[in-house]
């Protein structure tokens, strides 16, 4: 684990074997950290926050600057060891560390992004100052399908804007988050600001339990998300979690059929499928289904093989043995026995001689898809892609947002009604995902329709994974997305009554402008001054600023006959 700037050897005597998914080669082994090193590591991040919220956020960009560079500079290095542990192409690893990258450049331009607001003089004398303040520690539980990025999507923004950050990677793929953490650290990131725990259920039930911990991010699968958000809710913690997914395409008769046809494969087959923007479902309307075989045919001419080697398209599956080879390859030979068409078999990919121990699943495409078939109803999280056909643009845009049709009867049993199930026919239940889907077509009106109706979180017009840049928000719709955006940060709010300017009274830095004083009228015979101050002299109860060496005071000074006292002691740099 990294503990306070520094690797460290847990004390464990339980581990999960890390794979090397090409070969079957054990690569590492991860700790399931001991409850004594959780809390510890929670410990430090919680003392860490008490110097770290409190430091120039202009430094903490910095931070983040050094890091850029870094992980540039790192990047080949990194991507081996990437696809060592996830099974990746060697391409597909550098895009997943470029991606993170994007965020830690917007992360450098955090300080313009929590700036506080301010109204003044809503009512008589009284102004409105809101600043936008960390939580305190924070935690982050990865996936094992992005490495890099999913842990650059969380610790980056958390630790800019003065959070301190306990990240738990995937027991899977440790190795990237470790490299990470080493350089994060080594470009400035100040000892247990960031540290990295690993395990499995007990970690995540710790992360979800521990009092230090304000709140938890977490990227995965449906089940795990319900249970941290629903765990961390009832222990009064922020909980934001990105889940399940079964993101459709649809495609018209008017697109350019080249470009669907390369954008499909791509989409449904890269990064061997295992993403959750990834397009699992194409729906054809009128003639454009013509196209399904050409699909078939460009997908078949992906080829198949260990990350490492310059001539793969589709890397190997990360731990199948353990993430369900055996229950993809089932659902695969579901979807023959339910009558779906199998256009390109992947069960059987051909591969090189010295990766027949590696874990693969080569394209498959099916077409005839129903309602109701597993390979429909269900996330394969593979290169796996369903072909629907239908008639109509509203058809279309209908079987997208509404996946199943269900007949409900209520039976008064006195107290109570009992609600069943009774077959797969009747009323309509809306699609529980919505996390992306895309478009193609050449029409500005199908476009405009599209996006206005869809029941999605991102939305693509001719874009199949319209992940949006840092600057935007990542969300999702429905079952997708348990939590809420501005995640790191709250806003305090401030009113304050009769404030005034006053006067020998500036920042430590001359350029900065000066800083408007504000005090509250007397109340019961003492005087309360509130708000930022800095360099001034000391004043009688006129409601003048009050130095505190270098430093401000955050909440409120009192006068009283023996002088000034705080009753608020919490104090901030102004650099």
């Amino acid at each position: 684990m990294f503990l306070n700037g520094k690797k460290v050897q847990s004390e464990t005597n339980t581990f999960y074997d890390v794979h090397n998914p090409a070969t079957g080669e054990l690569i590492a082994r991860t700790p399931q950290c001991t409850p004594a090193e959780l809390s510890s590591a929670a410990e430090s991040c919680a003392e860490a926050f008490k110097t770290w919220r409190t430091t120039p956020v202009s430094t903490r960009a910095r931070v983040m600057h050094k890091l850029e560079g870094a992980i540039r500079d790192n990047t080949d290095a990194l991507a081996k060891v990437l696809t060592q542990e996830q099974g990746k192409t060697i391409a597909d690893a550098k895009g997943d560390i470029f991606r993170g990258l994007e965020v830690v450049e917007m992360s450098c331009n955090i300080p313009s992004m929590i700036q506080g607001e301010t109204l003044p003089n809503v009512a008589n004398g009284v102004d409105v100052h809101s600043y936008r303040i960390p939580l305190g520690v924070c935690a982050g539980i990865a996936p094992f399908n992005f490495p890099a990025m999913i842990p650059l999507w969380m610790f980056p923004p958390a630790t800019t804007t003065g959070n301190t950050f306990l990240m738990k990677p995937s027991e899977r793929v440790p190795l990237s988050a470790m490299m990470l953490a080493e350089m994060a650290s080594d470009c400035g990131l100040p000892p247990g600001v960031l540290n990295v725990v690993h395990g499995g259920h007990d970690t995540v039930n710790f992360l979800c339990d521990n009092e230090h911990i304000r709140a938890v991010s977490f990227v995965g699968g449906n089940a795990a998300g319900k249970h941290i958000y629903e765990r961390a809710g009832r222990n009064g913690k922020r909980a934001q979690c990105n889940l399940g997914a079964k993101n459709h395409a649809i495609v018209l008769p008017d697109a350019d059929p080249e470009s669907v046809v390369n954008q499909l494969v791509g989409a449904s087959c890269g990064a061997a499928g295992q993403r959750c923007m990834a397009i699992s479902v194409a729906v054809f309307v009128g003639a454009s289904k013509e196209w399904i075989q050409r699909i078939a045919a460009s997908a078949a001419k992906l080829r198949v093989g260990p990350g490492e080697a310059s001539s793969t398209d589709v890397g190997r599956r990360r731990e199948l043995r353990i993430c369900a080879l055996g229950e993809e390859v089932d659902r695969i030979d579901t979807g023959v026995s339910e009558g779906a068409k199998l256009l390109l078999d992947g069960r059987s990919a051909s591969v090189p001689e010295a990766n027949k121990e590696g874990y693969f699943v080569g394209p498959t495409v099916f077409s005839e898809v129903k309602r109701g078939m597993q390979i429909y109803e269900n996330e394969i999280f593979g290169p796996v892609l369903a072909c629907v056909e239908v008639d109509t643009f509203e058809e279309a845009i209908h079987f997208v947002n509404a996946t199943k049709r269900l007949v409900f009867f209520e039976q008064n049993t006195g107290w109570m009604q009992v609600i069943e199930v009774l077959k797969l026919e009747g009323r309509e239940v809306r699609n529980p995902y919505g996390n992306g889907t895309a478009i193609f077509t050449r029409s500005g009106a199908a476009a405009r329709k599209f996006t206005d109706e869809i029941e999605a979180g991102q939305v693509g017009v001719n874009v199949p994974i319209p992940v949006p840049l840092p600057m935007f928000s990542f969300t999702g719709n429905k079952k997708s997305i348990l939590g809420d955006l501005n995640f790191y940060g709250k806003v305090r709010p401030l009113r304050s009554r009769g404030g005034r300017r006053t006067s020998g009274f500036s920042r430590p830095d001359p350029s900065a402008g000066s800083v408007r004083g504000i005090r509250a009228g007397p109340e019961g015979g003492s005087w309360r001054t509130l708000g930022k101050w800095c360099h001034s002299s000391p004043s009688s109860p006129g409601g003048h600023p009050i130095p505190v060496g270098g430093c401000v005071w955050l909440g409120r000074l009192e006068w009283t006959q023996s002088g000034w006292s705080t009753t608020r002691l919490e104090r901030e740099l102004l650099q």
